[in-house]
């Protein structure tokens, strides 16, 4: 009989019913389901598992179609500071369903100091970028980064970077346009009179030639590099789908972000130093003195997280004890700062080293030998510009030049400080070599750039902080510190988010060699040192934990490492060419 004989002899619902089952055979044939139903009974028959289903499950599960993001949702939250912030949550396709793969909230910063303007205004701005980091992640990043690979961070940072400099380059255009609207037409132009001719005798003329000459040789602050509203949204959706690319590859994000940077997973890991904040005695701190803002622990290499823990605890202890039962020290006052360290009562410089070398010696810790120091200076806090002098405590100023000479000194009566951060402002270039040439031997020079990006190096300077806010992306991070290794410091900010530990993962996912996480109070800190244990513990239990041996000081060596170029090739040229103009980070 024929098919269309066959076919005339069944009733409209058989047919219906013959049709769809050859268009199923035909369908399956195509998705080559038999063959792949078959390897699969035979692969289960030969393994007998003993869950069946799950081995079955775990096969066609591999052989689904790749993960692809389905939304980005932004949303506003708080950090540790109580202040506005941004958090982004991914979802993507897995196995035909949508599931929430991450979220990551980032440090935002939108000045060195921000108690430096007022306060009801600088929350209007920070609610200004935080909504509009929101409309980003939920509008036009959303579209754009829809059905992308959500493990193609090379891919996703791109489109980011090149979204980011496209909204960069519209802003500088629209300000170009205002300053070109409010300036005066040529035709319009008055030109101001000469002023009248005045008669000075000698002396008031070489007064005044002599002042002159002071103003020229004190260089003017350099304008703050203003913060592109929105741009807290790139570093938080570039870290987000960092966090969801190691979770959908199983494993955790500081071995993805290493795979990232070395192009395949490394055999070894080590844990980079904590540097634990001691003490903080700054301009926000209950006494006068304003030049050291904090004084940093630096543990001996290949100590344990929990041990560097311990030992700080147990210094602090008997710093306190002394603080409380004596008043050789001159520190009558103690609170706790932002640091997530004690902030005490001091006068000189000198009075927080006694302190600490005296709580050493109580307690048997070398210090100088199984522990240094460093100092934050942030000097550029300091500086009086009405006097072009730093006020290094209440009603004491001093030139740069003679702020030279003060470190010398600390230096040589202290030699256990083996790093000096921000101890000068940018704009004394010649003061940052001077200080190089005379303690550079034993101690070295650190600059924070977060808010100068887009500078010349600093003549001097061996090393920066790094720290991962706003437009700064997982790619940025990986060529960052690819280029400039062993010249690294990863550092927290005021505003970290309390629950977020990634920086941890990043700062060990990098190789880095140091770590700056604040002092050992508040959940924001301490949920990263715990996260530090964790990681060290886990790659002790997988036999692939190393320690890289440093020897301060000083803090980091004469000549870096040689350059790395192995995270440059994920980032296409292009990329790289838009990411330099619009990162916040760089190696000075």
């Amino acid at each position: 009989m024929s098919y269309q004989g066959f076919i005339s002899r069944l009733s409209k619902e058989e047919q219906d019913f013959y049709d769809i089952k050859n268009a199923a055979a035909e369908f399956y044939r195509i998705k080559k389901v038999p063959q792949e139903m078959e390897r699969a009974l035979n692969e289960l028959f030969f393994n007998k598992p003993e869950d069946v289903y799950g081995y079955l499950a775990n096969y066609f599960t591999n052989l689904s179609a790749p993960p692809r993001i389905s939304r980005l949702k932004g949303r506003e939250v708080y950090d540790a500071a109580g202040q506005l912030s941004i958090e982004t949550e991914v979802f993507c396709i897995i196995c035909n369903e949508e599931k929430s793969m991450s979220s990551a909230a980032i440090s935002s910063h939108f000045g060195p100091k921000e108690t430096l303007l007022d306060l009801k205004a600088k929350s209007q701005e920070r609610a200004v970028h935080v909504m509009t980091a929101v409309q980003w992640i939920n509008e036009p990043l959303n579209n754009m980064l829809k059905v992308q690979n959500p493990c193609d961070q090379s891919e996703v940072d791109h489109l980011l970077s090149s979204f980011f400099m496209a909204r960069y380059l519209e802003e500088k255009d629209n300000c170009n346009k205002k300053e070109e609207s409010h300036s005066p037409r040529e035709s319009e132009v008055v030109i101001p009179s000469p002023p009248p001719a005045q008669t000075k005798d000698k002396k008031s003329v070489d007064k005044g030639k002599k002042s002159n000459t002071a103003e020229k040789q004190f260089p003017p602050a350099e304008p703050l590099e203003p913060v592109l509203p929105g741009s807290l949204a790139i570093g938080s959706v570039s870290l987000a789908v960092a966090k969801a690319g190691a979770q959908i590859q199983g494993i955790p994000l500081y071995k993805y972000i290493a795979a990232l940077k070395n192009r395949k997973a490394p055999t070894q890991f080590h844990i980079p130093v904590s540097l634990v904040t001691l003490l903080s005695c700054g301009k926000n701190s209950p006494g006068k003195l304003g030049l050291l803002e904090e004084v940093i622990l630096i543990p001996k290499a290949g100590q344990r997280v929990k041990e560097i823990i311990r030992m700080t605890l147990e210094l602090q202890k008997e710093m306190m004890r002394i603080i409380n039962t004596s008043t050789k020290t001159g520190a009558t006052q103690a609170v706790l700062c932002d640091s997530g360290a004690p902030a005490v009562n001091f006068e000189r410089p000198e009075q927080p080293l006694d302190l600490i070398t005296e709580a050493c010696t109580n307690i048997g810790l070398a210090l100088g030998k199984e522990i240094h120091l460093a100092v934050t200076c942030a000097a550029p806090e300091l500086m009086d510009y009405s006097k072009g002098k730093y006020e290094i405590a209440t009603g004491v100023l001093k030139s740069p030049d003679e702020l030279v000479d003060i470190y010398h000194t600390l230096i040589s009566k202290y030699p256990a400080v083996v790093a000096l951060i921000d101890p000068f402002r940018r704009e004394d270039i010649d003061q940052w070599e001077k200080l190089r040439n005379v303690i550079g031997h034993s101690c070295s020079l650190l600059s924070d750039i977060t808010y100068k990006s887009r500078v010349p190096p600093l003549r001097g300077v061996r090393g920066h902080i790094l720290k991962h806010i706003h437009e700064t992306t997982v790619s940025d991070m990986i060529r960052i510190t690819s280029e400039h290794q062993g010249s690294v410091l990863m550092g927290t900010t005021c505003n970290e988010p309390c629950s977020d530990d990634s920086l941890s993962d990043i700062a060990v996912g990098l190789g880095l060699d140091y770590i700056k996480l604040g002092g050992l109070r508040g959940a924001e800190r301490m949920t990263k040192y715990n996260r530090l244990i964790s990681i060290e513990e886990e790659l002790a239990q997988q036999g692939i934990l190393v320690s890289k041996e440093k020897h301060p000081p000083p803090l980091f060596s004469e000549k870096p490492q040689e350059q790395s170029t192995t995270a440059e090739s994920t980032l296409s040229d292009t990329a790289c060419s838009q990411v330099t103009a619009s990162v916040s980070i760089k190696k000075i």
